[in-house]
């Protein structure tokens, strides 16, 4: 039976780029990665050939060992990876954008040559340490990490949690106190190196349904040394650092939050098609019919979304507003392709044989990353009520150039 493309069709260029993805995947990536989560290994072999194929480098010039192709084949990419498979999604942000372009977008050129390089390329793993135990939606509010400074080095104390490849992250953008009676101006952004000095401890946390091997962890410093010479910014920048990262953190999770739907929405057609009962193909029913247009109608609406962001960033305009508006419908969208796909499979969607349920995990782990629906939600609101303008904190990339002036 002939399959009918999906809308949001993308120009030549950037079906290329979808292509390679998928040929990598199809090719190497999905034969493998069940091997390593068989022996609880950390898939580092796949995470470099992902950096070597270049699916990190998109947003990042040619100097640091970017390909410059710009945040709508960011976009793609997350997408594609997510919707084969949704735990390497992770890497998009961790590879390609919420760690090494927070220090491409702050760093000094002399940080940005030496930590970005290896991460793109995947020979390095990153992090992203922000949240801590009390965080949750006011990370920096409750932050009580501390950095205090002896000449030339700050020493860390404190905690971080769901802090996602600290176990084996060799470089990480954190965030301390440096000044605990100045609230969100007392925050300071650092790079780290967790394998460079004792006092580090990073524990996976278990979370049934999601990946055993890329995992999210309790970090915990212990008079952690870090050379003053890796500040990220300014001291008391580091609040500003953190939300222009999680601003640009947004296209990647929401990608990867359409990825993962179209992924259900993939599983939900081919059973809908092969499944008899009462004779014919359950997707001859029309109550099936009705949860697959729901998924199509929410997945291309929320594409369009993730697009527009792309887009926006691309032309280096302020973003927060429709950043916020693709993470929120992006969860949405997710919501119901995984909730609609498990209704279609009934009881084959708890089967190992089929990966409704990973999908779901990481629908609801996504729901959470880079702020959740409902804070979304408020600033959404008041950005539509006019108390407060979505806009009036937005950074654009500093260090990127906008692609009608780079084209």
């Amino acid at each position: 039976m002939p399959v009918i493309p999906p809308p949001n069709p993308l120009p030549p260029e950037l079906a290329a780029i979808r292509d390679t993805v998928t040929r990598l995947f199809e090719s190497r990536i999905m034969g493998e990665i069940g091997g390593y989560e068989a022996r609880r290994a950390f898939p580092r072999p796949l995470i470099r050939a992902m950096g070597e194929a270049g699916l990190f480098g998109a947003a990042f010039p040619e100097k640091v060992g970017g390909t410059d192709l710009g945040f709508m084949a960011v976009a793609v990419i997350s997408e594609e990876i997510s919707r084969l498979r949704p735990d390497l999604g992770y890497c998009m942000n961790l590879q390609a954008m919420t760690c090494p372009f927070t220090i491409l977008n702050w760093g000094t050129d002399e940080q940005a040559a030496r930590f970005v390089p290896p991460l793109i390329a995947g020979e390095r793993i990153g992090a992203f340490m922000l949240t801590e135990p009390g965080g949750g939606s006011d990370p920096a509010g409750a932050m009580k990490t501390r950095a205090v400074r002896h000449g030339d080095t700050y020493r860390i104390s404190g905690s971080k949690q769901w802090i996602t490849f600290a176990h084996e992250a060799d470089t990480a953008v954190l965030f301390a106190r440096t000044d605990p009676s100045a609230g969100h101006r007392g925050i300071t952004a650092f790079v780290i190196e967790p394998r460079s000095a004792p006092g580090y401890r990073a524990d996976p946390i278990a979370m049934r349904n999601l990946s055993p091997v890329l995992s999210s962890c309790a970090v915990f410093f212990d008079d952690f040394a870090v050379p003053a010479a890796n500040r990220l910014g300014a001291e008391g920048e580091g609040f500003r650092i953190a939300m222009n990262a999680l601003e640009f953190g947004r296209l990647t999770v929401s990608a990867r939050l359409i990825g993962a739907a179209q992924g259900c929405l993939d599983q939900a057609l081919a059973y809908a098609r092969e499944r008899v009962v009462g004779g014919q193909a359950i997707g001859r029913y029309q109550m099936v019919q009705a949860l697959i247009a729901d998924m199509a109608a929410e997945i291309a609406a929320g594409r369009a979304l993730v697009r527009e962001l792309a887009e926006t960033m691309d032309a280096g305009a302020p973003a927060n507003r429709i950043a916020s508006l693709a993470k929120y419908f992006a969860s949405r969208a997710a919501k119901t392709a995984v909730a609609n796909a498990t209704e279609i499979f009934g009881g084959y969607a708890l089967a190992d044989e089929y990966p409704i349920s990973m999908f779901k995990g990481f629908i609801e782990m996504l729901n959470v990353g880079e702020g959740s629906s409902n804070v979304q939600r408020v600033l959404i609101a008041e950005d539509a009520l006019g108390y407060k303008d979505a806009n009036r904190a937005s950074l654009p990339a500093r260090k990127f150039r906008p692609r009608a002036a780079a084209e």
